[in-house]
């Protein structure tokens, strides 16, 4: 979920220096940003104000939290636990009908009092009162209650405060009694209702998203992972509707309303302990098609159309493996009796686990039968395979808070692979787990105020929103280091410690401590691993400092060293970190697998990599990539690698070549080596032939969001000689491919993800024959609309057919994106492809019709305004565009596109004049603080700039010394 970091060996930091004695305007610019983009990260919002204190004793008032909906860290008073919920929700829609909707509810909780309180307290939020709450109890009394004297609704807190006018007394029973109704609406969370149009007909259905702290806005709760309880739910629906939840239904009857309108009402069975989170609720009018696995009925509901057409045949066939797979692996049966999979057209999750009735984003579940491709087959398992794992890591054992959610998500991050590999046994289970998984979260977690995986409790509070810890450092760096765990305990023993765990905690609540506690009394019974020290004291140091360390080689005295990976170029960032981590080292020496190290202090010495000094002895570190570190190689290592490399690429296993490539070029943006060190291990190039390697390879070298600029400097003929003479042999090979049988690669999963890239950079390179292939396909659309351009490379083709053809090649694009039966993802490739014209004014015509209401809806304008502007003939015109233009446009869009295009045209930014023809103009359209901001963005894009064409000039004089090599 969370995004990428920074790609790419031209993006430099050094400038950010030379901007510190502005830092008191750059703190007033800072603030005018956030007012001016409106923009804030995703994984780090605005923390919330900081909880009150709250009194003790059975009277103590909730103290204020985040507002509503945000996730708030508020905890609940433990005078009372959740026993068990009925739950009503009716929702009062209609097929058809208008709106605004509502629904309605009833929920009786019976609680066990704990310690005696005049108050009870639990989670509501936007939800009014409907009737008079009440107290049944003590249970053990019968007929009794406890008179409310008032019910107080703290929407700050999203809490709904019950004052008694007695006491309810310890170890006894009570049931709460409330009513509810909410407003429905269609923002995707917590009980919501999405449009869709199925078989050629407008409809509409229901649906909910409860995680983190969405229950408490469907229904008053005790809503925080530990207050597990058991449910009774009923659900009053439309007649014309299917409702669903987590358990099968046992009975469905009829009702009428005040004014006499038939309803229907499904009623479940009682649900297996379980947190609020997972409750789950779907009124819809699906169809589903059904297979029973091990008595476990498994139903994929999904459009009419959809059903009909099979797009959910290969996700039923493959979810009953899965489930049996994940059951014999970790030797825990799964509890349920039934399993719903919902394909939601419209869902902002993406894919959710409640447990007995998952929901999932519509195209995340299906899969077309005419596709041959098994990319597209690899992400559904990918989807459906993580939500199977938590069904055991989320559903059956919860974490405690959270503050250890990484115990959800990251162990389920990592059995979706183990699942997904099960089930299409012709995936990598190495080269997809890193370069999907390791590498990208590497790239992000190595900036200043990164949180660690497990934060307090106190640190959550403080400083971040639940719904901001689903980012990438839960979800890939928790994957990253279970699978770092395994590797050094041996999967044997890493699952027959999570067994334990399982069967320890099953319909309870865990936090980490107690999955190292179960792994320790698994490695404490066997003598076959040894520890350096205990598994606590190993995993606390991933799990509870933030970060990852880069181990330092010194292969004349066997030396590693560790510290912390920080960016070298800017002063401040190595100041004040001291942490070390205690780290398994896999290694082979010479090309043999060697005894597992381990680094438990700042440097240490292993007699056992020292070197002679023979040109083909060397040292491998991180086999197979199992840990969670780069490393930094002494030259002497690197050359005698790079050597290997050229000789024998296949001597390294191609994960670890992927791993040299990667770390090289993070070293040298970082500054710990030189960027040509780091192009030496490019020579070999011409010999390799994985493609996710060449794509690594080529994200450094050619930044996506860089080529239109490379064009402009010097490096960019040495960069084509150099990198087309080591393309050619990859290219070719799969260019066979394309001309003579394209349906062969249907099983080869990272052409169908990176040969676009390789096929887009020898065409950007100006490679003859890929232009020549790129007009022969698209001549080939051109004579007969009926003809599908190979998926795998139709974003290059149609973009180059374009920039090399005329007119007749831009019109017939256009005729293209205006026809009726173009998908989504052809009219996207079409737009871009449009703004490919080498024609001045070809790119001005497109942009007066993305102008034009008729031919485009107002969202696509801006779209094609930044598409022509990044392209290398596109930039100039697309501004002198928005300058014209901006009254119509600033209307349309406000100052959002603003920021845009001054990310955009910041990258062409090296000169003062520049500066200042973009100040003028941003001086006349924004506001004096907002000026400021801009100002000093301005400016340092300028220092990034030139820093990076200091870099260009030593990479291009590298590539004019080596280009014979």
């Amino acid at each position: 979920m969370g995004a990428g970091g920074a790609r790419g060996l031209y993006v430099g930091r050094r400038a950010a220096a030379l901007l510190a004695a502005t830092l008191l305007a750059l703190l007033v610019a800072l603030l005018a940003l956030a007012a001016l983009y409106g923009r804030c990260r995703q994984e780090a919002p605005p923390p919330p104000p900081p909880e009150a204190t709250v009194a003790s004793g059975p009277n103590a008032p909730p103290g204020p939290a985040t507002a509503a909906g945000s996730g708030a860290v508020r905890r609940l008073p433990r005078h009372l636990l959740p026993l068990h919920y009925d739950l009503e929700l009716w929702p009062r829609v209609r097929p058809g009908q208008a709106g605004p909707f509502a629904f309605v509810g009833q929920v009786n909780i019976t609680v066990l009092c704990r310690q005696e309180t005049a108050t009870a307290v639990l989670h509501s939020s936007g939800l009014r009162n409907r009737g008079a709450a009440t107290v049944r109890g003590p249970l053990s009394e019968p007929g009794a209650a406890v008179e409310v004297a008032r019910l107080r609704q703290e929407e700050a807190g999203e809490m709904a405060v019950l004052e008694l006018r007695g006491p309810l007394r310890a170890g006894r029973r009570y049931v709460l009694q409330l009513g509810f109704q909410g407003r429905l609406q269609e923002d995707l969370d917590g009980l919501f209702l999405t449009r869709y149009i199925d078989q050629g007909r407008s409809s509409m259905l229901i649906a909910s998203q409860l995680e983190p702290t969405y229950a408490r806005t469907v229904y008053p709760c005790f809503d925080e992972p530990a207050m597990k309880a058991t449910f009774n739910i009923r659900i009053v629906h439309d007649p014309s509707y299917v409702a669903l939840s987590n358990m099968p239904a046992i009975d469905i009857s009829e009702m009428k309303d005040e004014n006499g309108s038939l309803w229907t009402v499904t009623t479940f069975n009682t649900s297996l302990k379980m947190s609020t989170y997972l409750t789950a609720f779907v009124i819809c009018d699906f169809d589903y098609i059904t297979r029973t696995e091990r008595g476990n009925e498994i139903r994929i509901w999904a459009r009419k159309e959809a059903v009909k057409n099979g797009y959910v045949d290969y996700a039923l066939n493959i979810t009953g493996p899965i489930f049996s797979f994940l059951e014999d692996l970790l030797n825990v049966s799964y509890p349920l009796p039934k399993t719903d999979l919902v394909a939601l057209p419209d869902f902002g999750a993406g894919a959710m686990e409640n447990w007995g009735l998952m929901t999932f984003q519509e195209s995340s579940l299906m899969y077309l039968p005419s596709d041959k491709f098994t990319s597209r087959k690899a992400m559904i398992a990918i989807i459906v395979s993580h939500e199977l794992g938590h069904q055991w890591f989320g559903n059956l054992v919860t974490m405690s808070w959270w503050n250890d959610l990484w115990l959800n998500e990251g162990l389920a991050s990592y059995f979706e692979y183990l699942g997904v590999t099960f089930v299409e046994p012709k995936l990598s289970l190495d080269k997809i787990f890193y370069d999907h998984v390791v590498q990208p979260v590497l790239r992000e977690d190595n900036e200043i105020g990164v949180r660690s995986l497990s934060e307090s409790e106190e640190n959550i509070k403080e400083s971040f929103s639940l719904i901001s810890l689903f980012d990438s450092i839960t979800y890939n760096k928790g994957a990253s280091i279970t699978w770092m765990l395994s590797g050094f305990l041996t999967e044997k023993l890493f699952i027959r410690a999570l067994t334990l765990y399982l069967r320890e905690y099953s319909f309870s609540n865990a936090n980490q401590d107690d999955l190292w506690t179960h792994i320790q009394m698994v490695v404490d019974a066997q003598d076959e691993v040894h520890l350096p020290t205990s598994v606590k004291q190993i995993m606390d140091s991933w799990t509870c400092q933030n970060g990852f360390p880069v181990l330092t080689l010194n292969l004349t005295t066997g030396t590693i060293s560790q510290e912390q990976f920080l960016n070298k170029k800017n002063e401040n960032s190595t100041d004040s970190y001291n942490n070390t981590w205690i780290i398994p080292i896999s290694w082979m020496r010479n090309g043999s697998s060697q005894p597992l190290m381990w680094l438990d202090k700042s440097s240490k010495m292993f007699p056992e990599m020292q070197v002679s000094e023979s040109e083909y002895d060397w040292i491998l570190l991180n086999v197979n990539l199992r840990g969670y570190y780069r490393v930094n190689y002494d030259q002497l290592n690197l050359k005698r690698l790079a050597n290997l490399l050229e000789n024998n690429p296949k001597a390294i296993p191609a994960v670890n070549r992927f791993q040299l490539i990667d770390d090289v070029f993070a070293l040298s943006q970082f500054g710990y080596i030189h960027i040509e060190t780091a192009l030496e291990l490019t020579k070999y190039l011409a010999r390799e032939d994985e493609l996710f390697i060449w794509n690594v390879v080529l994200l450094n070298l050619i930044p996506e969001n860089l080529e239109s600029t490379l064009k402009n400097y010097e490096v960019y003929p040495q960069l084509k000689k150099y990198l087309l003479k080591r393309m050619l042999p990859i290219y070719h090979y799969y260019a066979g491919f394309i001309h003579q049988n394209v349906d062969a690669l249907q099983d080869d999963y990272f052409a169908q993800q990176y040969l676009e890239k390789l096929f887009a950079t020898a065409c950007w390179l100006g490679l003859q024959d890929c232009l020549n292939l790129a007009s022969e396909l698209y001549a080939k659309w051109m004579d007969n609309p009926e003809y599908k351009i190979p998926f795998l490379i139709r974003r290059t083709v149609c973009c180059y057919a374009v920039a090399v053809g005329s007119d007749k090649e831009w019109n017939f694009a256009w005729e293209m994106y205006n026809h009726t039966d173009s998908t989504k993802e052809d009219k996207d490739i079409l737009l871009s492809a449009m703004s490919c014209a080498k024609e001045s004014w070809l790119l001005y015509r497109y942009l007066q019709y993305g102008l034009s209401d008729t031919l485009f809806s107002s969202n696509h304008t801006s779209i094609i305004i930044l598409y022509v502007m990044t392209k290398d003939i596109g930039h100039r015109i697309g501004w002198e565009f928005v300058t014209e233009n901006w009254p119509l446009l600033s209307e349309r869009y406000g100052k959002e596109l603003l920021h845009n295009v001054l990310r955009v045209m910041g990258r062409y930014i090296n000169t003062d004049t520049q500066i200042q023809e973009l100040q003028v103009f941003y001086n006349a359209t924004l506001e004096e603080d907002e000026q400021v901001a801009t100002t000093l963005l301005l400016e340092f894009t300028r220092f990034e700039n030139m820093e990076r064409r200091e870099l260009l000039i030593k990479v291009a004089n590298w590539l004019q010394k080596n280009e014979d090599d």
